[in-house]
């Protein structure tokens, strides 16, 4: 199989459901000539024309509220957020407006959007460009989120999300757009609320969303060589997400470990662990530990912004102490 970067396999799912469908186009700021930022989108306007693939000006809260009112009357927009950060100036439009719009009309109108934007630290971007903020819109009711991992995610995700009825919001990390993985070149679809169990283990299962399942990976790596089993999981999408597989999981493996680069404090990993704390307890040997990052503003300094993130010696020495019962009695 092809091995393709997952800015690639956007880009493709993105060109394959414009041409399948003429009701699906894009807009954004610079998605036309400059194929934004990260050049995910190049190529498109040589294709779709200027009508499809349309440049906005720097009016967040303007193109959201063009494309929540264009999903109401019969098209599919997809939205390019630049940086995920932005998503405080479309919170009315996304979570008044689209995310309850289908509740309000009595299911008579339905709000088909895509809301593709990026996450993740580490690349030197400061504290305005460099959040991840997914577990904000994830608490809305109304709203899906997806978060591919690699570029297999990416793309098989990108494409239910623009077929599905309702309003859909996909992150993607910065930092993953040229990391390359298999792909098929024939058309499939990740269905959503359905995880991925990347690696099979017995005596921890570590729970990771986007980046973090690569730092789950190389930490379950880690531990092998040290005798400990870890079983890694992939939501791929928080909202719904698939909570039997991850009970199967921690109630096989009795320990596990919720990985997430949201800052930890009312995130991601406080809502999956608790989960496993009400629907397994009398399955697990150990407290559900969560990491995610530290609850400071992104810095700008790189000595400093790394640490703020979970790493894989971070997760495997936190999985040492729970296996080793260290942490049994924690608060």
């Amino acid at each position: 199989m092809r091995e393709i970067t997952l800015s690639k396999a956007v880009n493709e799912a993105i060109a394959e459901e414009m041409r399948r469908d003429p009701t699906v186009f894009l807009l954004g700021e610079d998605v036309a000539e400059a194929g934004t930022p990260f050049k995910v989108l190049s190529g498109l306007v040589e294709e779709f024309g200027t009508e499809r693939v349309i440049d906005t000006p720097i009016s967040e809260p303007g193109f959201v509220g063009l494309a929540v009112g264009a999903a109401m009357t019969g098209t599919r927009p997809i939205v390019d957020l630049m940086f995920g950060d932005f998503i405080f100036l479309v919170m009315d439009q996304l979570c008044n407006q689209a995310a309850k719009t289908h509740y309000m009309s009595g299911g008579k109108l339905n709000v088909p959007m895509v809301l593709r934007t990026n996450m993740g630290a580490t690349r030197r971007s400061a504290a305005q460009h460099s959040q991840s903020l997914h577990a904000l819109v994830a608490h809305i009711p109304g709203l899906k989120v997806a978060m591919p991992s690699s570029a297999y995610e990416a793309k098989g995700l990108m494409k239910t999300a623009i077929r599905d009825n309702n309003p859909v919001v996909i992150f993607e990390d910065k930092l993953m757009y040229q990391d390359k993985a298999p792909v098929p070149e024939e058309e499939y679809l990740i269905p959503f609320g359905v995880a991925n169990i990347k690696r099979e283990g017995t005596d921890i299962t570590l729970i990771a969303t986007s980046s973090m399942v690569q730092v789950a990976e190389k930490a379950a790596e880690i531990l092998e060589k040290e005798g400990i089993s870890a079983e890694v999981i992939d939501p791929r999408t928080i909202v719904p997400l698939d909570e039997e597989t991850l009970l199967k999981s921690v109630r096989k493996t009795s320990r596990a470990i919720v990985i997430d680069e949201g800052h930890q404090s009312y995130g991601i990993t406080g809502e999956i662990a608790s989960r496993l704390t009400e629907k397994a307890f009398y399955h697990l040997d150990a407290p559900v530990m969560r990491m995610g990052a530290m609850d400071v503003p992104v810095p700008f300094s790189p000595a400093l912004e790394d640490v703020t993130v979970p790493t894989p010696e971070g997760v495997a020495a936190n999985a040492r102490k729970l296996c080793g019962g260290e942490l049994i009695h924690a608060a």
